[in-house]
């Protein structure tokens, strides 16, 4: 049987589209506030807005007849047709957001007009009125919401800690104080100030207070505009991109929005600038007629839709380049130290008159932006290095089982498959040759490579290290080893990469997390996204030798790092950490915080190109013999491949089938 649905069911359904958790309230209160023309606008909550929600304007305020009116479905003195939403120019049009609030929780609205003696209240619970009165009240509007999801407790359930959806409100308000800095914020969660902005209207003021000196001292000036678009803010310097979008922030007509084919054309615009998977740090915001802008997409107008796309694109990504361009670039203080300089002059120095090509998978890895140059140094501490100019210093593994897990790199690790030895004529190599491949390249090419049968017949044993010979190395990359008729080529960055990790999650399983204190502590000032991923992280970062604690607001002082992370980018690490685990909050903290430090200790490795010794190469050898599984390296690439002489005999036509 078909029925109609009572009121208070149809208000708690609705409801949901406006209103899914705390932040939502926040945001559609304050969005009310500013279009008041209030010039100062105070936020608190209470145990993440579950509890309380209060915000307060000094904006114009609501005649007495209409506060009741306000609560009604679809009442709004924002639009009056249909032909309206062609051109909207306010931040709220729809007239839901009240309805909902009041349908799941214990709202109370003060509001009086200015030059007004006196205000009134009005209590709503659960959609039904509970009190109007006259009081006392200070001209503008204050709506305190209590309670919140008390008659949802489906939804409620799958709310995240009080800490963390205090710092979605956080992130929110980090957001709407930079779309409006004319306007004076002020924030406090739990009694405990997070910000407050001036009001008076200056963009690089408001970034300065959210995001801290380091972030404001590094951004560079745009704006620009044409006949149909205008675009104004601030753009961030390469040193400090970030490994996930969350810092590029965009507006719309003064409206924070979220859009992919933004970010997209920014990114063109930055195409020479960025590292693969790294993105800028942005501010901006874009002036389009209201007529040619949709932002009746969704019901938290989150989303809009752009006419003019092509045009859109090319202006703003060629506006981008050109600033860019005419941007000094040089960071300043990129060697911080005497070690890092000592390092960069003699490392770097070496690898651009190399002009070696970089690792295969390297653009893939958790490399860190800012960080590069002190990758060396920090393989020093995280792993024994294997350069000749270097002692060797590799303590060979107690506990030789291998704690590697097949689950986090599956999806790049590729299957290595047998194949079929075939007689190849004399004829076949000067086919290869006219194609451009060397007589080398070609034998590798048509060899069986056995990694199967390194597994089943068990030669790489640390029992049988004895009748290894090492014959040299070729190309400065690969070693060529002989085992009774078997003749190893190991490739020894993977090698030297599998050792590290290994040696890191094994210490990470076994509990080994030694903290090097910092005197003094750094301090890092993080988004209301990140202050959500570490509140829900907290115990996993400590767990592996990390000392945080909040230094007020928004700042967080990092007391201690992990020893092996010690003068080695430790702030940058850290963030880069964050950003992993707030693109994939359900990945767990071992396969997010471990395993990204794990790949910070790979990226270290000797690179192919680099010249070590035999007795570097040996104890290199050691070391990879007491792993369970030395084949591979983490990200799938082999480790070792195996020729036996009868395949050698049969490339030489010694043996004929």
């Amino acid at each position: 049987m078909i029925k109609v649905l009572n009121k208070e069911t149809i208000d708690r359904i609705s409801a949901g589209e406006v209103v899914e958790r705390p932040s939502n309230v926040v945001k559609e209160l304050v969005e009310n506030a500013i279009d008041s023309g209030a010039t100062a606008i105070t936020v608190e909550i209470k145990a993440g807005g579950l509890d309380m929600i209060r915000v307060t304007d000094n904006g114009c305020g609501i005649e007495p007849d209409q506060m009741k009116t306000a609560f009604l479905r679809h009442a709004t003195s924002k639009i009056e047709n249909a032909s309206d939403l062609d051109s909207i120019t306010t931040l709220g049009f729809r007239g839901e957001a009240l309805a909902s609030i009041c349908a799941v929780s214990e709202t109370e609205m003060i509001s009086a007009l200015p030059g007004s003696l006196t205000g009134n209240r009005l209590i709503i619970r659960g959609g039904d009125e509970i009190s109007f009165e006259e009081i006392g009240a200070p001209a503008g509007t204050t709506v305190i919401v209590r309670n919140l999801f008390y008659n949802t407790p489906a939804r409620k359930k799958f709310l995240k800690t009080n800490s963390t959806e205090g710092s979605y409100v956080a992130e929110l308000m980090d957001k709407i104080a930079l779309s409006h800095p004319e306007v004076s914020f002020q924030y406090s969660m739990d009694n405990r100030s997070r910000f407050h902005t001036s009001g008076n209207g200056d963009l690089m003021e408001v970034i300065f207070r959210v995001f801290g000196r380091e972030t404001a001292g590094s951004l560079v000036p745009i704006s620009a505009e044409n006949d149909r678009f205008k675009i104004a803010g601030f753009l961030g310097k390469p040193e400090i991109i970030r490994s996930n979008r969350n810092m590029e922030i965009y507006f719309m007509n003064g409206r924070f929005v979220k859009n992919n084919f933004i970010s997209t054309a920014v990114e063109e615009g930055y195409r020479e600038y960025l590292m693969l998977h790294k993105f800028p740090v942005v501010f901006l915001n874009f002036s389009v007629d209201p007529s040619k802008v949709d932002v009746n997409v969704h019901p938290a107008k989150l989303d809009v839709r752009i006419s003019d796309q092509q045009m859109f694109f090319a202006f703003v990504s060629s506006s981008i380049h050109d600033v860019m361009t005419k941007a000094e670039m040089i960071p300043e203080n990129i060697l911080t130290s005497d070690a890092d300089k000592k390092e960069f002059s003699k490392e770097s120095a070496k690898e651009i008159a190399s002009g070696k090509n970089p690792e295969p998978f390297e653009a893939k890895r958790t490399g860190l932006s800012g960080v590069e140059s002190t990758v060396k140094a920090f393989s020093e501490s995280v792993s024994a290095p294997f350069k000749s100019s270097v002692s060797y210093n590799f303590a060979p593994s107690e506990d030789a089982a291998s704690v590697y897990d097949d689950s986090f790199f599956e999806d790049e690790r590729k299957d290595v498959k047998t194949e079929t030895v075939k007689t190849v004529e004399s004829d076949s190599f000067q086919e290869s040759d006219a194609e451009g491949k060397t007589d080398a390249e070609v034998f590798l090419e048509n060899t069986t490579f056995k990694q199967s049968q390194l597994f089943e017949d068990h030669l790489l044993d640390a029992d049988k290290r004895a009748s290894y010979k090492i014959i040299g190395q070729v190309f400065d990359t690969y070693w060529i080893v002989q085992y009774e008729q078997q003749m190893f080529i190991i490739d020894q960055h993977a090698a030297h990469e599998k050792v590290n990790y290994e040696r890191f999650v094994k210490r990470i399983h076994a509990g080994e997390h030694p903290t090097q204190m910092l005197m003094p502590p750094i301090i890092v000032t993080l988004t209301g996204a990140e202050e959500a991923v570490l509140n829900d992280n907290i115990d996993s970062f400590r767990n592996i030798g990390f000392e945080i604690e909040n230094f007020g607001g928004n700042e967080y002082a990092l007391r201690g790092v992990p020893t092996d992370l010690f003068r080695h980018s430790e702030k940058e690490m850290f963030l880069a950490i964050l950003d992993e685990l707030s693109e994939n909050p359900g990945l767990g903290s071992f396969k997010t915080i471990d395993e990204k430090i794990a790949g910070m200790a790979c990226k270290a490795s000797v690179k192919g190109g680099d010249r070590i010794g035999f007795e570097q190469a040996e104890k290199l050898i050691d070391e990879l013999l007491t792993l369970d599984n030395p084949y591979n390296c983490p990200h799938g690439r082999p480790t070792i491949i195996s020729i036996t002489k009868t395949e050698m005999e049969k490339k030489f036509q010694r043996i004929v089938n």
